[in-house]
């Protein structure tokens, strides 16, 4: 960073800043971990010189706050699949239902934008397209940050909502959908054979909220890769060109995800596993009647405060999704 040409480019430069970041917070994290087990480790001494139940409640206290922190930790390190530390792509897409499944995508926009903010994640709003009575019928986020996709890939999946909807006048129970699909923002330099000709390319008029200028120019880009009929689509910048490039990167992340799926999938097939592929195979189920919880499928981790779930407290059922990849 103290080289005169480290700032010619500047997307390699914010590319090693994050990445020292990153290095940074990890050594932080370990020299404060080491310095809370030194503390402890003081406090247990005390603890048998003197028989004080003031001091065995602090020392109590000391080692389930060093348990927390070093789970923490060991989450943080064993982030090392490729792309884990890459900025995550997340698109949120309701099931049937109108307005009801679009308002609930509209809750789960909300979340992730809580829990992304908490951990310090910058979040973009690539694409925006709004319900036409509440919610969204799909948004697309950016959401910035050292590795922001290897928390996120855990929420790629079907979210299941039950509860008493406010749009029936009869106050019936009602069940909700949500598609979310997470991929890792790619950089410029991966090697995905994406050929010209098979990319139609199409601009139109931005349909979100952004000034005169947006909403009066044919700035959003929308791109289908035609041999798999991926679309991708980006209105967050006044810019056709930024809009184009960053829709761009999104097809080359639907791609590159696209891939590891196959993989997945013909591993699977050696393996001789089944699953499902549908609105019955959700990954979480969040019910506010007749009772409260939100339970993962997956990890069977769950938990009563779903107030505090849809305001972004997401980590312990990502902490529970990725240790189950270990076993």
């Amino acid at each position: 960073m103290s080289d005169p040409t480290f700032w010619d480019d500047q997307q390699a430069a914010q590319k090693v800043i994050n990445e020292a970041n990153g290095l940074k917070e990890l050594v932080q994290a370990f020299d404060q971990n080491e310095e809370s087990l030194e503390n402890a480790e003081v406090s247990y001494e005390l603890v048998k010189e003197e028989s004080d139940e003031e001091l065995h409640q602090d020392l109590e206290e000391e080692v389930t706050q060093l348990t927390e922190a070093l789970n923490r930790f060991e989450l943080f390190i064993l982030l090392s699949e490729p792309y884990d530390k890459n900025n995550a792509i997340l698109e949120l897409h309701p099931g049937a239902g109108g307005t009801e499944s679009q308002d609930w995508a509209s809750m789960l926009l909300r979340m992730y934008t809580r829990w992304a903010e908490a951990k310090g994640f910058k979040v973009e709003t690539l694409d925006y397209l709004p319900g036409e009575e509440a919610g969204v019928k799909s948004v697309t986020l950016l959401i910035k940050g050292h590795n922001a996709y290897g928390y996120l890939k855990a929420e790629k999946g079907v979210h299941r909502l039950v509860r008493i909807s406010p749009f029936d006048s009869s106050g019936r129970r009602h069940t909700s959908f949500v598609s979310c699909d997470v991929m890792p923002e790619l950089d410029d330099d991966i090697d995905l054979d994406v050929k010209t000709e098979d990319l139609k390319i199409d601009t139109y008029r931005s349909s979100g909220a952004g000034g005169q200028h947006v909403n009066t120019t044919d700035s959003a880009v929308r791109i289908t890769h035609l041999p798999t009929n991926t679309v991708v689509t980006c209105q967050s910048e006044r810019s056709q060109i930024k809009n184009r490039e960053q829709a761009m990167k999104m097809l080359k992340a639907k791609l590159y995800q696209l891939e590891i799926e196959k993989q997945q999938q013909e591993l699977n097939e050696i393996r001789g596993e089944q699953k499902e592929i549908g609105w019955g195979s959700q990954i979480r189920s969040y019910v506010f009647h007749p009772y409260s919880m939100v339970k993962d499928h997956r990890t069977d981790h769950e938990t009563g405060n779903t107030q505090a779930v849809m305001d972004g407290e997401l980590d312990k059922f990502i902490d529970a999704y990725l240790r189950s990849l270990m076993n």
